[in-house]
């Protein structure tokens, strides 16, 4: 299992557009935001800048 370098905050308003950016598909819905899978992400940061609301840190 990996370490989880990104995490997606309750900032998060459920749009998507961080699901599109991701090149592995590590980023999934659940309930009403979104969530990064840890074993899936290589930590590239493209759904850093793709988040309108800022909502993903590393």
């Amino acid at each position: 299992m990996n370490t989880l370098a990104h995490t997606i905050t309750d900032e998060c308003i459920n749009c998507g557009a961080c699901d599109e950016s991701c090149p592995v598909n590590a980023i999934s819905e659940a309930g009403n935001k979104r969530t990064i899978s840890a074993d899936t992400c290589i930590d590239c940061g493209a759904c850093v800048d793709t988040c309108p609301v800022n909502a993903i840190h590393a």
